[in-house]
């Protein structure tokens, strides 16, 4: 079966032995909307925010965000199937900025992982495209330490995200941000940081 993947552009590009290889794709809101809008829609991506929208509502959301010089979103393929949805942003024009000291070189994300397929659970799979997107945000982008928000309530991500190497920050509250092309409500999130040299050993 051909790769419908295959003629769109790649940003980054990771091959690593024994899992594979991760292309980074800016997302293309109205090609993606539909594979978008069945992941968001799944209870176990309740904590994304985007539950209860419509197909349109998903592609509109992230037409916006394609407008923005400071937020980006990503399809992440492993071996060119959907692996993952990356979004990044720059801490000192988000919420988060207000919620702790932005230093040079900060990047934040957030990462919504394609549903577990019809294998059931890959060991070892979500550490290494977590690897990828390291190797993306901190050596593609030149940045020093990624910064990751999740809800306190989301445990798994909360987990997912230390045992990468993260290290855990304060918990804080993220203001509601209600303007007419975006809506956030409220969030308490625990906020954790990589740096380059705990990611790549130095």
């Amino acid at each position: 079966m051909s790769d419908p993947y295959a003629s769109r552009p790649s940003v980054h590009e990771e091959r690593t032995d024994g899992f594979g290889t991760v292309r980074v794709l800016p997302l293309d809101p109205a090609a993606d909307a539909p594979l978008l809008h069945r992941w968001v829609s799944e209870e176990r991506a309740v904590f994304w925010g985007m539950n209860g929208l419509t197909g349109r509502q998903v592609a509109e959301t992230y037409a916006h965000m394609d407008t923005l010089g400071t937020h980006h979103a990503y399809l992440l393929l492993k071996d060119g199937a959907p692996a993952a949805l990356l979004q990044t942003y720059e801490p000192e024009a988000d919420r988060v900025g207000d919620c702790y000291p932005v230093a040079p070189g900060d990047i934040g994300i957030h990462l919504l992982l394609a549903p577990v397929g019809a294998g059931g659970p890959r060991p070892g799979w979500t550490a290494a495209l977590m690897d990828a997107v390291a190797g993306f945000v901190l050596r593609g982008l030149g940045r020093t330490r990624v910064v990751a928000d999740p809800d306190v309530a989301n445990e798994k991500a909360v987990a997912r995200f230390l045992r990468q190497g993260f290290t855990a920050g304060p918990e804080v509250v993220l203001p509601e941000i209600d303007l007419p092309d975006v809506y956030l409500p409220e969030k308490k999130a625990r906020l954790l940081f990589l740096t380059r040299e705990v990611a790549f050993g130095g």
